[in-house]
């Protein structure tokens, strides 16, 4: 999901482990796009590959609109966020104990 999110030019990717903290999912993707149609391109693209791949289809929440679009996978949770959520929320601060997994600029 994390090289998903890379082509469609999402910026600051982390995959966060969150088995040691958490029981709601094991990870995290947690990406930016900079604007709605950015945003919408990384979600439809994530969840049309992911469907091809696996036959999976997520629990979805929000809009690009909201700033905010959740992916629910069970296992995997994909946050795509635009910039002024993602400072707001700041996950990665409240799963700050978990090491992140990957870290793409």
């Amino acid at each position: 999901m994390v090289e998903l999110a890379e082509d469609k030019q999402a910026n600051e990717i982390v995959l966060l482990d969150i088995r040691p903290q958490s029981t709601i999912a094991d990870y995290f993707v947690i990406c930016s796009g900079d604007n709605d149609r950015q945003i919408r391109a990384i979600v439809d693209h994530i969840d049309e590959k992911v469907h091809q791949e696996f036959g999976l289809n997520p629990r979805r929440e929000g809009t690009p609109e909201t700033g905010w679009i959740v992916l629910d996978y069970d296992d995997v949770v994909v946050h795509v966020f635009n910039p002024d959520q993602r400072d707001y929320y700041r996950l990665e601060r409240l799963w700050s104990k978990v090491p992140p997994v990957v870290v793409v600029q």
